[in-house]
């Protein structure tokens, strides 16, 4: 039998390198979609590789590390994890034209059927019923996160279909998704034990901050909120997809 540490080791890190992978794989298909020139097919997943797995390993390591772990005597170092990768996502976005040009040509369902990796949320709620983290943050983001993760395929369908008021219904999802990180990352933040800390002083949310599980808020929780952010901006070039782009996007889950 594993250890409850061993088992959230292995939840957290093959969880989040299989999103790695499944992100890797949507990142081929977009480059393939984008109709550029060899040079830049290679240039393009060259540097989208080496940023992704690169992201990853960094918050590996530096998770391992406990760079990122509470102490109430300190204040708390996690916000650099979670803010840092997002805005070099969005700098790099609106500085290479070439980004700009394969977040185009990406396929909207992958963009929120991905997401569907929101479901491992439900751990926090089993580490709730355990008594290992409190409530004010257990439950909003553990309900959250997996209500998020369990519509993602579904809304993903609909609006590949361009079935009516299905725009509307991504835009809500991104909404629904970017508030329930927002609540996530409040209560964590102010759960924890810091100088900041404001709430769960008889149960601190230290498990949030410590390896494995500081995993989430460091690498899988930007990772949704970027992905979240593409989507938008997508709906508000394209709308509703044409024929042709339904087509494409089932072609692509046909396809490698």
């Amino acid at each position: 039998m594993h250890s409850p540490a061993t088992f959230l080791t292995i939840y957290v890190v093959v969880a989040s390198a299989a999103t790695v992978i499944t992100l890797l794989w949507g990142l081929r298909a977009a480059i393939r979609r984008a109709g550029l020139k060899p040079a830049e097919e290679r240039r393009a997943s060259w540097a989208g590789t080496t940023l992704l797995v690169g992201w990853f390993a960094a918050a590996l390591v530096l998770s391992g590390l406990g760079l990122y772990q509470a102490n109430s005597t300190r204040l708390p170092t996690i916000e650099f994890g979670l803010l840092l990768p997002i805005i070099a996502g969005l700098i790099f976005y609106w500085r290479s034209p070439l980004l700009r040009r394969v977040t185009r040509a990406a396929s909207q369902g992958l963009i929120v059927g991905v997401q569907i990796y929101r479901v491992l949320g439900v751990i926090f709620l089993v580490l709730y019923f355990r008594g290992s983290m409190p409530g004010v943050f257990a439950l909003p983001a553990g309900t959250g996160d997996v209500a998020v993760g369990l519509l993602a395929p579904a809304v993903a369908l609909v609006f590949t279909r361009g079935w009516r008021g299905s725009t509307g219904l991504l835009q809500a999802w991104n909404l629904l998704g970017l508030a329930d990180l927002a609540v996530a990352v409040a209560t964590g933040f102010l759960s924890s034990p810091s100088p900041l800390q404001l709430f769960a002083f008889d149960n601190p949310n230290t498990l949030i901050t410590a390896f494995p599980l500081v995993m989430i808020p460091v690498f899988l929780v930007p990772a949704a909120i970027l992905l979240h952010l593409a989507s938008l901006a997508k709906v508000g070039r394209t709308g509703v997809p044409s024929g042709s782009q339904r087509a494409s996007f089932r072609m692509e889950n046909v396809a490698s």
